[in-house]
């Protein structure tokens, strides 16, 4: 690679300028992603009703379960180029690329065929409120005809940020959220094609975002343009992209299943509870999104100083982006335990969905904040390729933690309180865990040997 790179390095300068260079887009990206999610949300419970709102949150878990292995599996070539970038290894970013691209067509397949044939069994499995399965059934089979699009986008997007670009993927999300209000009006309120429309909406928001990060990378320069011909899974990277990646998507999927056991618990409460916790989890999604895109900067920021050997740079960014990300959520977690009546009463105007959300937020979102060092010590294991760790510590403290907890404890006293207690408790074990692991700093001295680095005292 040239000795000016065509895009950012972040191995020199203000660490905390950087960070937030890459927090500020990844953010607004996910807010506007985030936003022509619950976009269906709001048009569908007002425009359709409470039994149709419950359909599209009761997919929910199940959305995630499928799509978060694919995802999670696509972050061992974002990783794997973003090492190569900070190396300055041309071959290797031309190679990563490639290889990133090609996987997320696989996959996109993959996803799209187990949503479509496996969805409907796994709803029934999950305890879908019967009044709201013929929906549920329609807008899971119809959203996953766009999995190949979803997952050129997460890929193209993650390569961009992992060369410095974090702006382009923002201005895409913005372009397909606008895509994706228009078509919510004109499917749902106009044609009254209800949640199908809802459905048909978001593929519709999911194809433009991929169609733009395809002609980006098709225009970058030569040393890190996207060609169709060069199209294809190098063998060589296969095998380290899936030690970074499968044990990314196997947490996400362990997460999810956990996720979707507690979905089905919610569904044992009836529809006004379903349609209160979709409510709950649209009005704390911007907490979840500061926290991913904090993530998302660090990862990124770790995989470029660990493949320029800058490990001091690394610790200090552990920490710039461990104290901002903390006052942040703990603030806004603060604004929106204030307003969470009103917030509420943005998607429904059912009194009694709004007094149970209300009640949900209450035992849940103040322990927010206690979740960001299992987002940032995990984020800075993965920038390094280490991802096992991470992904056992997660999946025991907070899958295996909840499951045990609801089938031991819920089971035994049935009532949403108990449920959401799940949430906080494991957030706390998880980040204890985190904290120690971290500080032992065996993650990084494995790594360092792994790539045969000049060692440095950690």
């Amino acid at each position: 690679m040239s000795q000016k790179p065509a895009l950012t390095q972040i191995t020199e300068g203000v660490i905390w300028k950087q960070l937030l260079q890459f927090f500020f887009p990844i953010l607004l990206g996910t807010f506007f992603q985030q936003m022509y999610n619950t976009v269906d949300t709001i048009i569908v419970g007002r425009a359709v009703g409470t039994q149709a709102l419950a359909a599209v949150g009761a997919t929910a878990a199940l959305i995630n379960l499928i799509n978060g292995f694919f995802i999670g599996l696509s972050t061992g070539a974002t990783v794997l180029l973003s090492q190569s970038y900070g190396a300055r290894n041309r071959q290797g970013v031309h190679d990563a690329l490639h290889t990133g691209i090609a996987l997320s067509i696989v996959l996109g397949v993959l996803t799209a065929l187990m949503g479509i044939l496996a969805g409907p069994t796994i709803l029934q499995l999950m305890g879908t409120p019967e009044n709201c399965m013929a929906d549920a059934k329609q807008y899971v089979q119809i959203y996953f005809c766009g999995a190949v699009a979803s997952m050129i986008y997460n890929m193209g997007s993650g390569i961009l940020r992992a060369m410095g670009d974090s702006r382009r993927p923002l201005i895409f999300l913005i372009a397909a959220c606008f895509v994706n209000i228009l078509a919510d009006l004109l499917c749902v309120v106009v044609l009254g094609m209800g949640v199908a429309g809802a459905a048909v909406a978001t593929v519709a928001s999911q194809v433009v975002s991929a169609a733009l990060v395809l002609l980006v990378l098709r225009k970058q320069p030569e040393e890190i343009r996207l060609r169709w011909k060069s199209l294809r899974i190098h063998g060589s990277l296969l095998r380290r992209i899936l030690l970074v990646g499968v044990p990314a998507g196997l947490q996400f999927i362990t997460f999810d299943l956990a996720n979707v056991l507690i979905q089905s618990g919610i569904n044992s409460f009836g529809d006004v509870t379903v349609a209160a916790w979709t409510a709950y989890i649209k009005t704390d999604a911007l907490t979840w999104q500061i926290s991913g895109a904090f993530g998302v900067s660090i990862t990124t920021f770790v995989g470029q100083n660990f493949g320029a050997q800058k490990y001091d740079r690394i610790r200090r960014g552990v920490w710039v982006c461990m104290g901002m990300s903390v006052s942040l959520i703990a603030a806004l977690s603060i604004l929106v335990l204030t307003f969470r009546s009103f917030i509420l009463g943005i998607y429904t105007t059912d009194p009694e969905v709004i007094q149970v959300g209300a009640s949900v937020m209450l035992w849940i979102v103040p322990f927010n904040a206690v979740f960001m060092p299992v987002e940032v010590f995990a984020g800075t294991m993965r920038g390094t390729g280490y991802s096992v760790m991470p992904t056992v510590i997660t999946c025991t403290c907070v899958c295996v933690f909840r499951v045990l907890w609801i089938l031991i404890l819920v089971s035994r006293w049935h009532t949403i309180f108990m449920l959401a207690l799940a949430y906080p408790l494991s957030w706390v074990l998880c980040a204890a865990v985190f904290t120690i692991a971290y500080f032992r700093g065996t993650w990084l001295r494995k790594r360092i040997a792994v790539h045969g680095m000049d060692p440095e005292p950690v």
